[in-house]
């Protein structure tokens, strides 16, 4: 909890008078907060100043009053004012606060999905603002029509500030939809041996019709009619075919694999990040050939207002690849995985299953799992017609 300026007290009181008191403290000129029973118990929050008061009121009713006291900013000022160090540094952290609350500490930018950020802030640099930049110094109406001229993808821009954060807005130009004169013919065949169980037709002549069994290669929707005339259509085939068809695929893995694993082995560096400049606070190199890292970074504040300072920790774990033997139940599971993964990414959506067998294959190696199904799905595929 953040320190007050004042001392607070936390106070709690117990008894059988207990709402006596309660009434008693608010007619009285005792300021309480954050007030709370439970049980036979009264809790709250009053200044440090009116202690004496609640002390009598609760020895008037005979109850029972217990307390804490918190630290204050005031009461710490009165306790080292004499430590100049800490006066010096405090005037050190107010100047620097005064300073960079006048410059650039961070550049936010919105809008942008084509463009990266890179880019922008490359031509934001060349256009002399970026962290570390007085805030003074920036026509953001000026920076805006410039950054616009300066990247091609965006129609428009916009800069402003909020603090020492300058957010930059932008709206990137809308690609202009490629036109087709015309559209390619082509035909829709079978790409499974299936028995069609649905057609929808937009575009083409349907050659088969629900219930007929087609082998794989089949015309099912052809892209050329023509009229009594003789004349000649070609047609840009569209439509779905459904059928039901079988599929059989084998997931295979050896017992022995290799697996990167940790030592235990651990490596904390922090980084005093100033601007764009990073400043090791650590002494050494590391030493790991293979490692994972996890990152943090905490900025710091000053009065709720963010500074351009942060402290960026890492812990590196070194890892290495060591051979690891699976037992049956093991490698069995990560077969199974591997099938869901499957099935999740290349058989879900409109496709169904309908039936799976699977048949376990087992040899001083490792393992096979062939996996039969019985599918209901789309069965067409598009082929372009060949014309001269």
């Amino acid at each position: 909890m953040m320190t007050r300026l004042r001392s607070r007290t936390r106070i709690c009181v117990k008894g059988k008078k207990l709402y006596k008191f309660i009434n008693a403290m608010h007619s009285g000129d005792v300021c309480c907060s954050g007030q709370y029973c439970r049980k036979d118990s009264f809790f709250c929050e009053i200044p440090s100043s009116q202690l004496s008061e609640a002390e009598k009121l609760a020895e008037e009713y005979g109850l029972e009053l217990t307390y804490n006291t918190s630290d204050s900013i005031l009461s710490r000022l009165r306790r080292y004012r004499l430590r100049f160090g800490i006066v010096i540094g405090m005037a050190v952290v107010i100047t620097a606060s005064s300073y960079f609350s006048g410059i650039v500490a961070t550049i936010d930018i919105q809008g942008n999905s084509r463009v990266s950020d890179r880019e922008i802030l490359s031509a934001l640099d060349e256009l002399g603002i970026r962290r570390g930049t007085h805030l003074k110094d920036i026509d953001f109406h000026i920076a805006g029509n410039e950054l616009r001229i300066m990247v091609d993808d965006i129609s428009w821009a916009a800069l402003r500030h909020t603090g020492n954060r300058v957010v930059v807005e932008v709206t990137e130009k809308k690609e202009k939809p490629e036109m087709f004169s015309s559209r390619t013919p082509c035909n829709i065949f079978s790409a499974h041996d299936a028995e069609i169980t649905y057609t929808s037709v937009l575009d083409g002549q349907l050659m088969h019709t629900v219930g007929d069994f087609v082998p794989a290669g089949t015309l099912l929707v052809s892209g050329i009619t023509g009229d009594i005339t003789g004349h000649i259509v070609l047609h840009h085939s569209m439509g779905e075919i459904r059928g039901i068809y079988e599929d059989t695929l084998t997931f295979s893995d050896s017992f022995a694999s290799q697996q990167c694993a940790p030592t235990g082995e651990k490596r904390k560096e922090s980084r005093l990040r100033l601007f764009n400049i990073d400043i090791p606070l650590f002494i050494g190199k590391n030493h790991f050939d293979s490692f994972d890292e996890e990152t943090s970074e905490s900025t710091l504040s000053f009065f709720g207002r963010d500074l351009p300072i942060s402290i960026r920790r890492s812990v590196k774990s070194e890892t290495e690849i060591s051979e690891v033997t699976l037992t049956e139940d093991e490698l069995r599971d990560k077969l199974m995985e591997k099938i869901f993964l499957y099935e999740k990414n290349f058989l879900s959506g409109d496709t169904v299953i309908l039936d799976r067998d699977i048949t376990e294959t087992c040899s001083d190696e490792g393992i096979s799992l062939t996996v039969h199904y019985r599918i209901e799905g789309n069965i067409g595929i598009q082929r372009e017609i060949m014309t001269k």
